[in-house]
């Protein structure tokens, strides 16, 4: 009797199947795929007009927003956020990582911006509370302020403090301070285009 090798012999083990789960996204995967698409409809549904604008998208897709974001009752403007999110899982990945960088971008504006009222208003509150020392550094660093209105506008303020009164003052106090702070901009801008204005007549 010759001997056989395990190779030779016949396999009588039934085929192994293979699992879904090991050629596929999982379940929990898809369902937060599906979530954060829904996520980013609610965002398009909420946006304002001026960052809808700039939302990269067919016709078709920007035709449904517009008629999905007239809808006010609240269930029918849920369900419609769910519909538009069934609409957009049919884009492809790159279409939405370019819908989601506008927020991106529009989120990194809005903390810059919150950020900056932050400085203001701590500016303002070291000018009211600090009286004419405070006052002297910032028109150190301002020489252009108009000295009598920033006084008057701090006295005013600190009144306004002490007395628990409405802050008119105050408010006109952070205006005032938001142009002066926002001036240096606009004149560097304008020195520029006056520049190149200057080049330009010299060569012809």
């Amino acid at each position: 009797m010759n001997d056989h090798s395990r190779d030779d012999l016949p396999n009588d083990d039934p085929p192994q199947r293979i699992s879904k789960r090991a050629t596929g996204p999982s379940r929990s995967h898809r369902r937060r795929e599906a979530l954060d698409v829904l996520d980013l409809a609610g965002k398009m549904m909420d946006a304002t007009d001026g960052i809808v604008a700039r939302l990269p998208m067919s016709e078709e897709l920007a035709e449904l927003l517009r008629t999905s974001r007239r809808i006010r009752q609240q269930i029918a403007r849920k369900r419609q956020t769910q519909y538009l999110a069934k609409q957009l899982r049919r884009l492809d990945e790159d279409e939405l990582d370019a819908l989601r960088r506008v927020f991106v971008v529009d989120q990194a504006q809005v903390r810059q911006e919150t950020a900056r009222l932050h400085r203001l208003e701590a500016l303002r509150d070291r000018l009211i509370a600090g009286g004419d020392e405070a006052l002297a550094g910032l028109l150190d660093e301002h020489p252009d302020a108009d000295r009598n209105r920033l006084r008057q506008l701090q006295r005013q303020a600190a009144r306004e403090r002490q007395q628990a009164a409405t802050p008119r003052a105050a408010r006109e106090l952070f205006r005032y301070l938001r142009e002066l702070l926002d001036a240096p901009a606009a004149t560097d801008a304008g020195a520029d285009i006056q520049d190149d204005d200057d080049g330009f007549d010299g060569e012809s």
